[in-house]
């Protein structure tokens, strides 16, 4: 079996480019899952930095690196998604 590490830049870009696909195919499911998810993964990544603070363990520094790039990535594809289409939600046109 091929054992592939894929470096945290192509972490980031395969991300952002799963959460871009999203948010072109449904802006309202990529707007709900940005905010619980970034909430979701903020949550967990606050909470193991301060139990790795308070006593430190085996867990390897990508881990916290990995799940950083998970909280920018949809919130920079969102970003992107609003500058692309002069910060205008389709769904909230159909109010």
């Amino acid at each position: 079996m091929m054992n592939i590490r894929l470096s945290l830049t192509e972490i980031f870009l395969l991300e952002l480019i799963a959460w871009l696909a999203l948010w072109l195919l449904n802006d309202y499911l990529a707007t709900l899952l940005t905010l619980i998810l970034g909430a979701i993964v903020s949550a967990v990544l606050l909470f193991a930095s301060i139990a790795e603070w308070i006593e430190r363990s085996k867990v390897p520094r990508r881990y916290f690196q990995v799940m950083g790039l998970s909280i920018l990535a949809p919130l920079a594809a969102a970003g992107l998604y609003l500058w692309l289409f002069d910060g205008e939600l389709r769904f909230l046109k159909q109010f």
